[in-house]
């Protein structure tokens, strides 16, 4: 049976969830969001559903608003980590005005055109919503594409004071395809984007739970276009990468990237790089992008449980967000259950009233990364949190 319950009656956001073998899961998610109206609809779909039936039904089905739609490596619910579902969140109009649009042909991405049309379409609309005083855009793009780290930084050069975060669509653990729609068109090697301005408190974040250790490597080859790396200190990279590690190179699997990521220092800051995986040749294949002479060091995860309830709960600190959207790598996940920690963390996503999906990389501001939580919280437009407003 089909639970209809809206995931939270008292947030800025509305909020549904069905399983993707429902009988008719649009006319339920229809009746969980309520009747709006709503400036935009995210779906965030488990890949086991038939995506492209699923677009057809929801054409037209939410009135004037956008529609978005994406496959996921997993999906966060009212439980946490769900899979097999169908995650959707409406921006009321009340609250929120959206400029939502598409980004087309990422390998052959017109930099200046796409500045200079965000550019004139955020400050429009400024103009159109004066009275909605927080903002940021939510990006959405395709996870296999190989070209989020160029389109991060094309669009941080666009988006002024507006902060930026988003998630790299997915396909479970499959890493075979990944699919996009905007307004039931469906997408690949593409990118949806919204500009969002709301009458809530907003706070943008990203977080993870690695430490750098002292043990460092350098990429001695490496196909940047394809994010391979053939050499890791001279030596065949998975080879390489498993001594320092003390295992055996037919030992790496998914588990092992998760538990012993590499980051690279970027500042005074470090970024995960993380692997995706080995190949026949011993090749190891990335999430992010890879150059030769690149520096890595091995990180090691604090407790991810422990660490993520009180990151979470730093962005309650004077106000309490009602509710925070959030891309989640799926490397997380993966390690969450290495270490029997998935209904831990499942039980700390939805104390904190976390809705979104899991992700094969995450976006914050001009950088594209891996093996964190990047996300939006929510306040209540005057505090309170009984704020008929945000209701």
């Amino acid at each position: 049976m089909t639970d209809t319950r809206a995931l939270d009656a008292n947030g800025a956001l509305s909020l549904a969830q069905v399983p993707c073998d429902a009988r008719d899961p649009v006319a339920a998610i229809s009746a969980q969001l309520g009747p709006g109206p709503f400036e935009l609809v995210c779906f965030f779909v488990s890949p086991q559903a038939d995506f492209a039936a699923l677009n057809r039904a929801f054409s037209g089905a939410f009135g004037k608003a956008d529609v978005f739609a994406c496959t996921t490596a997993g999906e966060i619910g009212r439980s946490g980590y769900e899979e097999g579902q169908i995650i959707a969140i409406g921006f009321p109009s009340a609250l929120f005005t959206v400029d939502a649009l598409a980004i087309d042909n990422l390998d052959t991405l017109d930099d200046r055109r796409v500045i200079d049309q965000l550019i004139q379409r955020r400050m429009s609309l400024n103009v159109e919503a004066p009275d909605k005083g927080s903002e940021f855009a939510f990006l959405m793009v395709d996870g296999l594409s190989m070209q989020e780290e160029n389109l991060a930084s094309v669009l941080a050069s666009a988006m002024g004071p507006m902060p930026l975060f988003g998630g790299s669509t997915g396909d479970g653990t499959d890493f075979g395809a990944t699919w996009l729609s905007w307004n039931g068109r469906v997408r690949r090697n593409a990118a949806l984007l919204a500009l969002v301005r709301s009458r809530c408190p907003v706070k943008v974040f990203s977080i993870d739970h690695l430490r750098p250790t002292e043990t460092r490597m350098v990429i001695t080859r490496a196909d940047p276009d394809s994010r391979m790396v053939m050499e890791i200190n001279g030596s065949p990279a998975a080879a390489e990468y498993a001594r320092l590690l003390g295992k055996d190179p037919h030992q790496l699997d998914t588990f092992t990237f998760a538990a012993h990521p590499v980051v690279v220092r970027l500042g005074d800051s470090h970024h995960v790089r993380s692997i995706q995986r080995v190949d026949e040749h011993g090749n190891l294949l990335f999430f992010s992008a890879i150059n030769e002479g690149m520096v890595l060091t091995l990180a090691e995860p604090e407790d991810m449980a422990a660490h993520l309830d009180r990151a979470l709960g730093t962005l309650s600190e004077g106000r309490r967000p009602q509710q925070i959207l959030g891309c989640d790598c799926v490397l997380r996940r993966i390690e969450a259950g290495q270490f029997q920690q998935t209904r831990a963390i499942s039980d700390i996503l939805s104390k904190h009233n976390v809705i979104g999906f899991n992700t094969y990389g995450e976006q914050i501001g001009a950088l594209h990364v891996n093996q964190t939580l990047t996300g939006v919280a929510f306040y209540a437009p005057d505090g309170p949190e009984d704020d008929p407003a945000c209701r």
